[in-house]
């Protein structure tokens, strides 16, 4: 059976809680991502950041990037997934919490993420598109 430290992205960068949305959305575009962990101060993973929450709550809000920080976005808890958990589990918990990341940890450090391109490129094709099916928004 597949896990997700085997089709996981390794060597994922987190945004510190205590950065800028500004600074955030310049290390997006030098890695050319769409979304970050966000890392609290005690190296524990506190929620993910995407360019849309910049988009939507910041910018679309009218706040200025350069004040809000990483950490004002990290709402509720956070989904993630064990790097031993195998692609039953990380199917489900992406369907059940209707997320396209996901952030994997070993123990409390963050390790990676499966993402829906590496779950499209190791699964059987029924099964990502009944994921897909479930966390496509109306």
């Amino acid at each position: 059976m597949t896990i997700a430290r085997e089709i996981m992205t390794e060597g994922a960068e987190c945004v510190g809680e205590r950065e800028s949305v500004l600074e955030a959305a310049k290390k997006m575009t030098e890695l050319g991502v769409g979304a970050l962990p966000i890392c609290g101060t005690d190296d524990r993973l506190k929620g993910v950041l995407t360019d849309r929450d910049i988009v939507v709550k910041v910018l679309g809000a009218g706040k200025d990037p350069g004040r809000v920080t990483a950490g004002e976005l990290a709402q509720g808890e956070v989904v993630t997934i064990g790097a031993d958990d195998d692609a039953n589990e990380i199917l489900r918990t992406m369907g059940s919490h209707r997320v396209r990341r996901l952030p994997v940890i070993d123990g409390h450090r963050l390790v990676g993420v499966v993402a829906l391109a590496d779950v499209a490129r190791a699964l059987p094709d029924a099964k990502v598109g009944d994921l897909l099916e479930t966390i496509s928004y109306d």
